[in-house]
């Protein structure tokens, strides 16, 4: 479970923000989490009080949006969600594909009080 140290790292730039932008405390954190990314949303959700515990984050929410992992089919150009599609293109078939999306993971949002 390697997602409470990308929380504790996310914690830690979240708190020098807060630092550098004089704000005393965080309402609610936004993550987004693409579907193909080695973080497991419900992981990160669980892991979340224990990340916050004693920092300016504590009682605050997080909030996850999922990224959907589209690819590129090379052989016909049509732009596709590459999980629900297995990998094969629903246009011509064609598993030659480039990934467009869906390995990301941001801080898209930190709401101040």
């Amino acid at each position: 479970m390697h997602e409470i140290g990308v929380l504790i790292e996310v914690v830690k730039s979240v708190e020098k923000f807060a630092k550098v932008n004089n704000v005393k405390k965080i309402d609610t954190l936004v993550l987004q989490i693409g579907e193909l990314s080695s973080m497991i949303p419900k992981y990160m959700k669980s892991l979340y009080p224990a990340s916050i515990e004693g920092t300016i984050l504590e009682d605050s929410k997080l909030e996850i949006e999922i990224l959907p992992a589209n690819a590129l089919c090379k052989s016909c150009n049509n732009v596709f969600n590459i999980i629900l599609n297995k990998g094969i293109c629903p246009k011509c078939k064609s598993k030659n594909c480039e990934i467009l999306s869906g390995k990301e993971f941001y801080i898209k949002e930190i709401v101040c009080y």
